[in-house]
Formats: C-alpha cells, structure tokens, sequence
C-alpha cells in the first residue's frame, strides 16, 4: 500500500500515524514525529477557538430572526439557518427596494409555508433599524458590505445576535467600528458568527488543529487564491437613479463592495491569517482592470503581505473569462506544507503525514454544507447562553484584503500600523435613492504619470 492510498482514519491523528509509519516502510513519519522532531504546537490547545460541529443545532428556546438584505445571500443565509436548527421563527425582513422584499417574501411562502406580514417588512436605508427593533432575538446582515459596520452596531446596541455576511468592512473606517461593537458584543454575551465558512468546513477544522498542533512546524509563508470568471453585473435599466443602479449592482463598484479582493478574495486570505493567528505588517501589490463591463473597480490583484519574522504570503485574485481558476490555499512550514486542494499535510519529500478522511466524516456525520454549520455554531452559542464573537478576527482579515487593495490603487507598500488609522471612508455624505455624482466614481490608477 502507498503513502498516497493511506489515507484514511488513521490519518486523523498523529499517535495512530506513527503506527502506520511501519506499514508505510518509509521513515518520513517516524523521523516528523520521533522524539528527535517532537511536534512543537504552535498554540497550546485550549487557547484556541474549535468549533463543534454537530449536524443540528442543540434544541431549546424558540428564537425569532430577521433578514437585512433581501438578495441572494440573504435568501441563501435563511434557507441555511432553518436547516440548522428547529424552532426558528422568520419573522421580520428589510431591504432598500421593495421588489426584493416580495420575491423573499414568496420565495420563503413557497420553502416553510410561513406569510411574513405587511407590517414586519420595512424598506428604505432604515429598514435595519425597524427590523431590529421589531422584537427579534437574531439577525442576519447580508446588505453590501459598506453597510456592515453600522447594522453591526445598531444590533449590539439592542441586544440582538448577529450573522455578519463576509466582509464586514470595506474601508479603515469600518474596520475600528467593527472592532469597536465586537468588543461591546463580547461584553454583552452575544453570539456573532461572520460568513468565513471555511471556519465552519469540516476538513479546514481539521487542517487548522493539525497545523495548531506542529506538524508543518513553523509557519514560513503560504500562498492564497481566487481566481475564476467574471461575476455577474446589472445593466442600468430606464427610471434607475445613479444610486439605485450602483447599489443592485453593487458587486461591481468599490464603495459597495471593497471590490472582490475584499469581498470574495477574503475568504483566502483569511484562510492564512486564521491558520497564523497575526494580521499582515505591510502590503505590497499589483492590479489592474481588463474586462470588467461596469462599476469602477479592478478584475486582478496580485499582492505580497509580509508577517512579522520574514513571513510572506502570496495573495492572488482574478475575475476574467478564459483565464486559468484557481480557488485554494497552501500553508507552508519548517516541516512540511498543507494544501486545500486535497486537505493534506506532506513533508517535502511529498510524503503525506496526514491527510483529511472524507469517508469516514461521512460516516460519522450527515451534515457537511459550511454554510448550515456556521448557523448550527450560531444557534447553539445563543442557546447555550455563551459568549462567542467572531467579529475581531474576521475585521482584522477584511482590513488585510483593504490593505492590500490601497497597495494595488496607489502602486506603494501599505503598512497595517498605516491603514488601520487611516481616515478611508467609503460611505457616502447622503443615503438617498437619487442622483451621484458619479465623477468620484473612477478606476483608481497607481503612481504618477511621466
């Protein structure tokens, strides 16, 4: 039997690794594990946050959730939350645009039988306030991300559970409000699960305590990707205002979304800065913009953050057609390196040390979509009564994708200590569904022309 067929549940742990090592014949286990090479963790267990990830959350008290951000990720996120967990009751929606409301309103008629009321659905730049206030225990916050911060807020403020839709900040701005109502979240004891799934995907889990425990040793540096094809946009329809257009169009536009090294790229990236526990010094980075139809933001960033000790990560993104996907992560160390692709950790022999056991999960477990997990980890910390608050560390992985961006539009190395006090501030002077002046609203150029 080869290395590369060994890989089932005796690869779920190092003990039982060492066993296979005579099997295997070869010494690449034996000497990763052997007293000479004892596994030095890189944090004590216990000082880390694991989630339990049972196929359905814990039963008790009835919780009453409300919706703001009537679009595709809103709908999504409230199918995933009532598979999670029984005894949900959906009961207020908000959205800036009417239609949105009565295609959620039918879309959860037609999948739970249950008729939201008139007078539980509110519209308007305000309409989180008036969910919030309406008498719910949680909320989900899936609006475009510039919107993020202050819903945060507002929910904190009142009490009520929060369900933050990555990222959960575009600009510096943001980010310290962010970090600001997670702290008063935490004092509170609220739950606040963010939309990094990956923190919630069984086989990252998994990669993520091994990694925890030594067995790539230090980390060295590692290498981040999202590339694949363009996303979808919206073409400017009669009657549309420049600020009705640019908000259903929003993954297009900068202001609204981060543009998509933060909005989607930050899913990778915080991938690394989970697995390494710190946040990037300073950014160095490249991008441009050569097929996007609209908004004002790049389709490509290639970016260089450098972590404290000498470490790199190497962080790409691409929405183009016809170019070459990749959505992945690699983690490299002193002893070896772990790849997403396969959730396997190898020694640089490409030996596998272990490797992450599809088939016997599967046996174990029923429920394997990360996105009914998180709410599973939601539900049950709120019905535990426990404390748990994803915000910080997901705010500090936003604000990396942020720092990252400003390196690509200004062409210069961004430091952390730098943008993390900057005065960035992406959201407009007024909220209205009316005219832009849409002059401020251009692709950003690096350097200085000759």
């Amino acid at each position: 039997m080869s290395e590369k067929t060994m890989n089932r549940r005796s690869f779920l742990g190092v003990s039982t690794a060492i066993g296979a090592a005579g099997v295997l014949g070869g010494s690449a286990l034996l000497t990763a594990c052997s007293s000479k090479n004892k596994l030095v963790p890189l944090k004590e267990p216990g000082s880390y946050y694991v989630p339990e990830l049972p196929d359905k959350a814990i039963e008790g008290r009835e919780l009453k959730v409300g919706l703001v951000g009537c679009g595709g990720r809103g709908n999504g996120a409230i199918k995933n939350l009532m598979e999670a967990a029984d005894g949900i009751v959906i009961a207020a929606l908000g959205d800036v645009f009417p239609d949105r409301i009565a295609s959620t309103r039918e879309k959860i008629k037609s999948a739970f039988n249950v008729e939201i009321p008139d007078d539980k659905c509110f519209t308007g730049f305000d309409a989180y306030k008036k969910v919030i206030d309406s008498g719910i225990d949680m909320v989900i916050l899936t609006t475009p991300p510039v919107f993020r911060p202050e819903h945060f807020k507002y929910a904190t403020e009142k009490g009520v559970h929060s369900f933050l839709e990555k990222p959960i900040e575009v600009d510096a701005k943001g980010y310290r409000s962010i970090m600001a109502t997670a702290k008063q979240a935490e004092a509170k004891g609220l739950s606040v699960v963010t939309g990094t799934q990956r923190h919630h995907h069984r086989a990252y889990v998994e990669s993520f305590k091994k990694i925890q425990e030594g067995l790539i040793g230090t980390i060295t540096g590692g290498n981040v990707y999202w590339n694949q094809s363009m996303l979808w946009y919206k073409t400017r329809e009669k009657g549309w205002s420049d600020m009705e257009w640019m908000i259903r169009d929003w993954v297009n536009w900068k202001w609204l979304s981060g543009d998509h090294i933060v909005e989607q790229h930050v899913h990778n990236i915080d991938v690394f800065t989970w697995m390494i526990g710190k946040h990037p010094l300073r950014a160095t980075a490249i991008g441009s913009r050569q097929r996007r139809i609209t908004g004002d933001q790049y389709d490509n960033f290639s970016v260089d953050f450098e972590f404290e000790n000498g470490v790199h990560l190497h962080s790409m993104c691409r929405q183009i057609d016809g170019c070459a996907d990749n959505v992945s992560e690699q983690v490299r160390g002193t002893k070896g390196y772990w790849n997403s692709k396969d959730f396997a950790i190898r020694d640089y022999n490409d030996n596998i040390l272990w490797q992450y056991d599809k088939e016997a999960a599967k046996a174990e477990f029923s429920q394997h979509n990360p996105y009914v997990l998180e709410h599973v980890d939601w539900v049950n910390h709120i019905r535990k009564g426990e404390a748990h608050v994803e915000a910080g560390e997901t705010g500090m992985s936003s604000l990396a994708g942020v720092m990252g961006r400003e390196a690509a539009y200004s062409g210069k190395t961004v430091e952390w200590d730098e943008i993390s006090a900057a005065e960035l501030d992406y959201m407009p002077e007024k909220l209205e569904l009316g005219h832009m002046d849409m002059s401020k609203y251009t692709v950003p150029v690096p350097g200085k022309a000759k």
